[in-house]
């Protein structure tokens, strides 16, 4: 009676340690596919203030567009350091949504404003950062599937019976989706030069 009793006591620990190791797991594969999410935005903001300098030749009359898509940019940029240090902060995405919402804003009006100026259409320079962006725009979005997955995946081991028992004695938060609120705002940006 007592082997049965000591076996049972030895598979419920085998059982905690495997769905705690699970919930680790998930938590660190979200915070890698939120750092794939780091690498591809910090490549866009690297190709904004090159896109503006080049359309700054040519837009000078449109200066408050220019330091608007700036401005978007730098705030952005801060707050992809703040959720990048840590992914499980909800309020931290929320921010960087938002900022990612405003940034696309102008760069939609600056992109629009660039149709009216011909010479800058055709500059060489223009087109290609508008094609790296428009290829990173594809990866952020590529990238943010892929950490929604993850922290579904995340949430679904912390959510679900044993899981969820192991989750709140170990003090395993739930992990917050990155979103874009509005769906016209979930397209990347349209580039066109043609």
């Amino acid at each position: 009676m007592g082997w049965v009793f000591l076996g049972l006591i030895l598979l419920a620990a085998v059982l905690v340690v495997v769905i705690y190791n699970r919930l680790v797991s998930g938590r660190n594969a979200y915070k890698n596919a939120f750092a794939q999410i780091d690498v591809q935005l910090t490549r866009r903001y690297d190709l904004i203030p090159n896109l503006v300098q080049v359309a700054e030749r040519y837009m000078k009359h449109e200066r408050e567009t220019l330091d608007a898509v700036i401005q978007a940019r730098n705030q952005a940029a801060g707050n992809l350091r703040q959720a990048a240090t840590d992914p499980t902060d909800a309020e931290a995405l929320q921010r960087l949504a938002q900022s990612e919402q405003g940034l696309s804003g102008v760069l939609g009006r600056l992109f629009a404003l660039s149709e009216s100026y011909p010479d800058l259409k055709a500059n060489q320079t223009m087109m290609q950062l508008s094609e790296e962006l428009v290829s990173t725009e594809n990866r952020v979005a590529f990238a943010r599937q892929a950490f929604n997955d993850a922290v579904m995946a995340y949430n679904n081991r912390r959510e679900m019976f044993p899981g969820n028992l192991i989750a709140a004695s170990f003090n395993f938060r739930p992990a917050q989706l990155l979103e874009i609120e509005t769906p016209e705002r979930r397209e990347a940006v349209r580039i066109s030069f043609q």
